[in-house]
This record gives C-alpha cells, structure tokens and sequence, in this order.
C-alpha cells in the first residue's frame, strides 16, 4: 500500500539566512491530476500549490527494449593453455564461449571464433554453459583446430577461413581433449558425470568424479547430414576423480590423465583395460609430456614438480584398480600450488610457474634453476613455441587476463598483450572487496579501473581500446601468502577526477588484524601533461581517524584553482571540506597542497553520500534520515529535510541544469525535492532495489538504475522533475556493482542530451552502455580469414643445427622508392645496426648484405634534383672558364690527373662479369647454374648464398678458392649467353671511388 506523502517543513534552517538560489527558473507545468482512490490520495498542508503524483514502479519485464552496450573486457582469464599455430604467427586463446586468434607480430586480435554465432549451436542439454575448455590442433592438419566445451561438444574448427567444419555430441560437459597423430578421426576426452566421491561413511563429498571417453569424429549415417552429429563409436576407458590433465606420449602409447591424488595410466594399446593408478603424495595440479622421451611431470598443490619414470612394461595389463608407486624425481621451488609446466623443444628444461609471479626454467640434468620474476600476476599457462625458423619463445598466461613473451635466449620479457587487466582475487573466486572505484578523466578520455593488484590502478582508453597507464596507488610488497593463509593487501576504494581532469583523490586502506593496525589513506594527484601520467602532491594519513571514508566529491564549475573544493565523509561522523594552499620557497618555485578548511558534525548522524550542486554553491550532505544542504564557503547549514516516504535516504542528487530539485535515494523510493519551494514535488516507490541515480549535466532529466534479483537484469528509466512517469525505460542483461558517467562524444553519440555510462557487472565485466552510442564494431569481434597464415616449410639440416637466417625474406631489404625516401621515412644506421646483435653463425654470407645496407645508407635522388645539380655544376664551370680565361696559363696541381669516363654500357659490363665469375663456386661451370645477383633464389624467394657461402667458409678454412679465367676482347669482358638480373644504374647518382 503506498505510503501518503505531505509535506515537511523545513528544519534546521539559521535565522536571517536565506537558501542560496542558483539560477532560478519558472516550475514546470504541473500534469493533470489522474482518479485515485482514497487509499492512494496524498494529503497535502495548506497553502502548497505543487500536487504530488505517486506512481508505484513495476519490476523489470520482458517488453522493456534492451540499452545499447558493449563489453570492454571478459569477465575472467581463462584457464585453457593458448596454443601457437605451426608457424609461429599467430596464437589461439579460449575466452568463455569465443576463440580469439592474436597476431604474434601485432599482438592484436585479427579473428574470433563464437560458439554462440554457429548456426550448428546445440540445445545444451547439460546445463553448463557454453565455455570452451580445451582446444587442441588437429596433428594430421595444422590448420585445424579441435575444441571441448562444457555444452558436451567437440567442435572440429578451420580456423585459417574461421569456418566450423564439425560438431559432434558426446552429451556430457567435456573438461580435457587430446590428439594424437596415431588416431586419426579420433580424440579423448575426459567427462564430467555429475556423481561425487564418497568418503568412509559413504557419503559424497564436494570431489567430483569424472570419465575418460576415447571419441570417434566419424560421425553416425543418421546423423552425418544433420548439424550436431553422433559419434559412431565411443570407449569408456575409465573414471578418474576430478581431472586437471590429459595428454598422450610423444610416441602415442600412452594416455595419461591426473586427478586428484593419483596418475591413471593406460596403454592405447589396450584402452579396454582401463588404467593403472600412480599415488601422489600431494594433490597433483598439472600434467606434461616430455617431447621425445616417454616420461611426464606433474605439479601439485604444495609447489613440488615430480618427474614419473612409470611408462614402461612393468605396468600390469588387463587389471583394473591397481594402485603402484612409480619411481619419480622432485624438483622444488615454488611455495604455492604450480599452475602449470611445459617441457622446452628440445626437453634439455622444464618451465613451472604459480601464485608467485615467477617464472622457474629447471635444468633438467643438472637440476639448476633460473628465474624470470616480477611477470605482473600469478601464472595460470605456460605455452613454448617451437615453430621453425623462429628463436624460441614462451608464451605465459596471466591470472589478470593478459599475456606476456619470453625471449629463451635472454630470459626477458619482449612484449605484453593486455587489454583491461583483472584483479586475480575476483577472476579465481578469492576473497576480495565489494567496492570498486571507477572514474572517466576527461583530458584523455579514458577510465580509471582497478588493476591486476587491488593497491592499483589503470587507465584504459575507450576510443582506442587499449590500456594507457597503471598507477600503483600504494605501494606494496606483492606477496602472495603467508603459509596458508592470505595476507590483506592495501586496497583502493574510491577514486574520484575533478571536472577539469586535473585533479584526483582515491582512498586506499587496509583492515586491521592481528598483526597489523588499520590504515587509511586519503592521496591526491595533479595531472601531468607533459608526462602524461598522475603525480602525488598531498597525502593525508586517516583523514576520518581509522573509520571508513563513505564519500569524497569535487566541487565542479571551479573558475581557479583557489576556488576548488573537496568534500569527504566519514564513519566518525565528520565532514570535511579541503582547499589548495599555496606557498612559495626561499628559491621562489610555488607549491600548492591540499589542507583542510572546515570540518562539519550535524548531531550524531554519520555521513553516507555527498554531492555538489552544478555550480558548486550548494553542498548536500546525506545523514541517516535527513538531507542537509550547506553552504560550503561559509559551513552553515541552509536547510534540512525530511520526508515519511523516504525514511532511510542513501544518497542525495542535484536535478536539473539550475540545480533546483533534489532526487533522494531510498532503497525503494525516489523522492524529488523542490528545495525552492521547499515542497516534494513526486515520489516514486519501485519493487525492485534501486542501485544507483544519476543526473544528466545539461538537461532537467535523471536516470534510475533498478536490480532485479530474480532475472538478474537491469532496469533502467529515465525521469523529469515535471511527472513520477518515467519517459522511458530499457533494460541491460546483467547487473552492475559500480557504474560512472561518462561524456556522450567517447561513445561517438551525437545527441548531447543522450546518457552515456560505464560499469562493472556483477560478473566483473566492463560494460559501456547508454542512449543512441555507436561504437564502431572491430574486426577482432568478427569470425574473419587469417590469409596471412604461411604454409608449414621443412628446415634444411643447416638450419636445424644452427637456427634459421635473420634476413629470410628480401622483400625486407629492398631498397625503399624515392617517395618514401623523400619523406623522412627510410631507415636509420641505429637501426640497421641491431641486425648485427645476431649471432654470426645466423647471419646470411656478407655478400647479400652489402647492396640491401648500401641502399639503406644512400639515399636516391631524384630526376629533378640532379638536373638541378647538374645546372649548378655546368654554371659554375662556366665562371671557372670565363675567369681562366682573363687570366694566362691554367695552373697545373700536383697530384691532380685525368680520369676516363666510364659509361653506362661498360658499367653493366663489369656488374655481369664480377656476378658471372667472381661469386661463383669451382664446381659451377654452365651459366644456367648462376645464381642470382641478389643472392636468393627466383622460385622461393628464399635466401641462397650458396657460392659466397662456400667462399667465405674456404676463407675461414686458410683455403684460397680458385680463380676462374676470363676471356676479354678489346671492346671489353665477354657477357655470358644467358642474361642476369642486373641491376641497373641508377639515374644521376655519382660512383664512388674505391671503398677499400
């Protein structure tokens, strides 16, 4: 039943102080009055000349159009290993229901593959969702892809024309997959079964159970036709508990799957026979294969890497439920659980990584240990490129959803993939913190979220779609845990930009516990341009004692910087109003700092939320039942309201571009004040909870975020200070835990009275959303062809025992057109000299290096300038003739002689000769055995270097090669009856003399 609404007079109002009113407008017009009943008629004093409209509010429904959105992020890093494609190039990482493929060289998403976008999409009868738990290459085609997903299927990918070629219904959640190229149109895959272990008593315990399935991809004649097919045959191998790993031996005998305590073996062979149970003494956590040897390792929870030296013909066949022991080899650094290993190529090292941010190489033969520290976050995978022609490179997932490349020769971090980064503590379902600061600077418009770290934070541009900056708020010692148990970080709680974007204040703190004593800390930063990044200039140490800082705003529409405000309060009941003080120095260098200039208590009410009005000359304060409005250059307070509809406000608005009315929050009610008149103006009663109001800067109208608990949506409906009936209403998929607002143009919106928002969902998400915004669609969303994928190429036995060239494609070294040249953009001798920090025994034959740097040094001029030159030259040939002239005999120079000219014809001439016999072998006698004057062949493009590489080994060797005779005629060197590919002679550019 609705509660009657009357009016309150006001209280708490200073004799002979007036109410500060802020560019008066003339009230709206009031609407007709609808038929009520008794019950729903609001009484009203006399004298008051506004009627007041109640309108219940309704929950969300199905027929409120959805708001435009767009997500930022996912919600979660994923915990499937990425795989590197054949060649190096690319690399695929599963994301929830979605398969992204990054560009290597770019690190940019170039294609995505959906689930939900397969027109094949099954009903999902298992009720898990649609994430993709396991990917792996098809071993007879590398450019296919299998996957594993939790709505039971396994998916046969062609991910070079993103094309969904299979999809076959095992009709269970699928958790691991694995191929091997000794089955073929075969994969296994490891099943959950819904069933829990039972413990002594026989009753089930949070352990889950789960099954080994061997799949056929030949899929059933009833079903080969239609979209979703039925395998033709399907082995049960065995049960497992709870997997976390599957994998066959390089030679394919094996199958090996870990859960729990235990290693199940069984021999492919024989997959009848079920397994054969190795005993862990710890929980095991991952699983890998050495690459040549039949051996594996595993990780568990206690930070032990164990090598199992079990796959031999001692394992018994044909018994079923026989646990063994196995002789192992421990290897142990890490504190926490291991996340994940990986063998390296060659299997010479291991590589594990955890909780503690590092990553570990092992020796394998000598058990020593090297370190990569400090990665940024805890390691969930680690993946080893081992693609041919390409050093060799470690591709290690993060907890915060990004990625990082070690270079294996110098154990360094090369390049960083990251786009929003996560807080690991809420991507992995440790305790975290409810509160999450969100702010839109507005100098680079961008956003400040919470980084990987709850001490810190990072600012992500929305235009852009990539990750500016962090910012470490508090520093901080990043351990993990002490022993079991978690140590509470320093957290940043509320972040608040000003209007101009040059200021900033967050708030971090830490609870107090036994060990430690509470901290609050109150930080505020100036923008620097010039470096584009925030400096600390004031931190207040527990600005409210050790209570909790409830709300901090800037004072908008400040003309100077001696104008600007900052309002925080406090659990201690205080609120407090900051200024900049300025000083200047003995040297005479200004500074400017925060202080404190009024702290305010209104009886015994502790302050939960505060706002300014537009202006800044109205301060509204919200405590416990009451709003209180000051004056915030003066500390008094102007008036204080109340109102029965609203008996317990959370927070207080200004409306409207004059500042005129107060939206007061409740949890179920909206309450519109008209501090002019001093009248409610309506109320509005919603069934759902109300999470959040905010008030557009340019228009008369506000929004009201309402959650619905049971569809788990939320509505969301726009309002006007003249009617309770909301103009119009749509609703978002999901529910919001913090939402800011943000300027129209970042989401390229052309309305100005449009609203535009970000949020973070109740799933960690970052969302954007609001009216008529056009973010444009990026290629990377879109399931596209990579036609950039090169073919898989054989190494040669040279390239196997010394690595691939570092110049293997000419096109790279091709001399740059005059127009590129002309403006600015040719390569520079730095850069050219970071070719040489390559091994020598990488580099091509110095023969094919010195035209492709000689044409980088020198730059081509064009036809104009060296006719301009030419003028020049002959101009002033003629000066030097016509003084000569006046005077006698031309003075000789000593030293000085006559030089023949040599002309184009005889030029190419000596290019053929010395192309034809000088950087030809012994052995090569035909000129159809020439190689090319560049050095490369004409049908691959590959580098050759054959005849100078011999050259240069017989060199080294203290072998002189023989020389090759050469007939001359008078008119100069015989040319050879095939002609070459010589280069010509370029127009207007002068021959240098001898460079020896």
């Amino acid at each position: 039943m609705p509660v009657a609404v009357e009016r309150i007079p006001a209280m708490g109002v200073s004799k002979g102080k007036s109410i500060a009113e802020p560019h008066l407008q003339p009230l709206p017009p009031v609407d007709t009055p609808q038929k009520t009943s008794r019950r729903q008629k609001h009484h009203r004093e006399a004298g008051d000349s506004v009627q007041i409209q109640p309108v219940a509010g309704s929950s969300t429904t199905v027929n409120d159009p959805d708001w435009t959105w767009r997500s930022l992020t996912e919600s979660s890093a994923s915990r499937v290993p990425p795989i590197l494609t054949k060649d190096g190039s690319y690399f695929l990482s599963a994301t929830g229901p979605s398969i992204k493929i990054y560009s290597v060289s770019t690190c940019h998403v170039v294609s995505t593959l959906s689930i939900a976008g397969t027109a094949s999409r099954p009903s999902n009868p298992t009720g898990y969702g649609e994430a993709i738990t396991s990917m792996s290459l098809n071993p007879h085609n590398p450019f296919q892809l299998f996957t594993g997903s939790l709505d039971g299927c396994v998916r046969v990918w062609d991910f070079v024309d993103a094309i969904l070629l299979q999809t076959i219904d095992v009709c269970y959640p699928i958790l691991y997959l694995a191929a091997h190229a000794n089955f073929k149109n075969e994969v296994c895959v490891a099943v959950s079964k819904k069933t829990r272990k039972l413990n002594h008593n026989r009753n089930p315990t949070a352990e889950e159970n789960a099954s080994v399935l061997r799949v056929s991809l030949t899929p059933t004649e009833a079903t080969s036709k239609l979209p979703v097919q039925r395998t033709s045959d399907l082995l049960v191998v065995g049960r497992t508990r709870a997997p976390f790993g599957l994998a066959f031996s390089p030679s394919g005998s094996w199958l090996v799957v870990i859960g729990g305590h235990k290693s199940y073996v069984a021999r492919t062979s024989n997959l009848k026979a079920g397994f054969t149970k190795f005993v862990s003494p710890d929980k095991l956590s991952c699983l890998a294969f050495h690459p040549t040897e039949e051996y594996f390792a595993t990780g568990d929870s206690k930070g032990v890497v164990r090598l199992w030296y079990c796959l031999n013909d001692n394992i018994p066949s044909g018994v079923i439920g026989v646990e063994k022991k196995a002789p192992t080899t421990t290897l142990h650094w890490h504190a926490h659980a291991v996340s994940s290993i990986a063998f390296t190529a060659n299997g010479a090292y291991l590589l594990s990584g955890g909780e503690e941010a590092v990553l570990v190489l092992w020796q394998l033969h000598s058990g020593k240990k090297e370190f990569v520290p400090r990665v940024g976050a805890a390691i969930t995978n680690i993946t080893v490129s081992n693609a041919q022609g390409r050093n060799e490179e470690y591709l290690v997932g993060l907890a915060d959803a990004s990625f990082i490349f070690v270079r294996s020769g110098t154990l360094k971090i090369s390049k960083t993939i990251a786009r929003v980064k996560l807080d690991p503590a809420i991507s992995h379902d440790r305790p975290t913190s409810s509160v999450i600061p969100l702010a839109a600077h507005s100098i680079t418009s961008s956003l400040i979220l919470p980084s990987s770290h709850p001490s810190t934070l990072q600012t992500y541009s929305v235009l852009n779609s990539t990750l500016l900056s962090e910012l470490e708020v508090s520093p901080s010692n990043r351990v993990s845990r002490r022993e079991d148990k978690a140590a509470e970080p320093s957290r940043v709680t509320i972040a608040r930009i000003s209007e101009n974007g040059q200021w900033m204040a967050t708030v971090d703190s830490r609870e107090s516990r036994d060990e430690f004593r509470g901290e609050v800390y109150l930080k505020i930063w100036w923008w620097d341009k010039k470096t584009s990044s925030w400096i600390l200039n004031t931190r207040v140490d527990r600005p409210h004692g050790l209570k909790k800082v409830t709300a901090v705003s800037f004072r908008p529409r400040a003309k100077d910087s001696s104008l600007l405000r900052l309002a925080t309060t406090g659990e201690d009941g205080n609120i407090k109003i900051w200024g900049i003080q300025s000083t200047t120095s003995k040297s005479g260098e200004g500074e400017a700092f925060w202080v404190t200039r009024s702290t305010i208590r209104f009886r015994s009410e502790i302050p939960s939320h505060v706002s300014w009005s537009l202006d800044g000359s109205l301060l509204a304060v919200t405590l416990g039942p009451h709003v209180v409005l000051y004056d915030p250059t003066t500390s008094i307070v102007l008036k204080t309201l109340t109102c029965p509809e609203c008996p317990a406000p959370i927070s207080t608005h200004f409306i409207g571009r004059s500042g005129r009315y107060l939206a007061v929050q409740g949890l179920q009610d909206i309450v519109l004040w008209d501090i002019i008149t001093d009248n409610v103006r309506w109320h509005y009663q919603s069934a759902t909870k109300i999470n959040h109001v905010s008030s557009h800067h340019r228009e008369d109208t506000f929004v009201v975020f309402e959650a619905d608990s049971q569809t788990f949506r939320t509505r969301v409906s726009k309002f006007s200070p003249s009617s309770a009936v909301s103009l119009s209403t749509h609703c978002l998929p999901f529910q919001l835990l913090s939402i800011a607002a943000c300027p129209p143009r970042w989401l390229q919106s052309s309305d100005p009275s449009s609203f535009a928002f970000v949020g973070v969902t109740n799933t960690w998400n970052t969302v954007v959303f609001g009216d008529q915004i056009h973010l444009v669609e990026k290629d990377e969303a879109q399931a596209r062809g990579i036609g950039g994928a090169a073919p898989v190429t054989k190494q040669t036995l040279f390239q196997d025992l010394f690595g691939k060239s570092a110049l293997n494609d000419i096109t790279t070294w091709a001399p740059l057109p005059p127009s590129v040249h002309n403006q600015g953009s040719s390569w520079k001798g730095k850069e050219i000299e970071k070719i040489f920090d390559t091994a020598a025994y990488l580099l091509p034959p110095l023969g094919t290096l010195f035209d492709p740097l000689m044409d980088t040094f020198l730059t081509l001029r064009t036809s104009n300038e060296s006719e301009g030159k030419e003028d020049e030259n002959l101009e002033q040939a003629d000066e030097d003739m016509d003084m000569n002239a006046e005077g006698s005999e031309v003075p000789i120079v000593v030293g000085n002689r006559l030089e023949r000219i040599v002309d184009q014809h005889e030029m190419l001439a000596m290019i053929e000769l010395f192309q034809v016999h000088g950087l030809q072998s012994p052995s090569l006698t035909s000129p159809s055995t020439i190689p090319p004057t560049n050095g490369y062949s004409k049908t691959s493009g590959k580098p050759n270097g054959a005849s100078s590489h011999t050259a240069t080994m017989a060199k080294a060797n203290g072998a002189t090669p023989r020389p090759q005779k050469v007939k001359v005629s008078a008119d100069g060197p015989l040319t050879p009856s095939q002609p070459t590919n010589s280069p010509a002679v370029k127009a207007g550019q002068k021959r240098k003399k001898s460079l020896g």
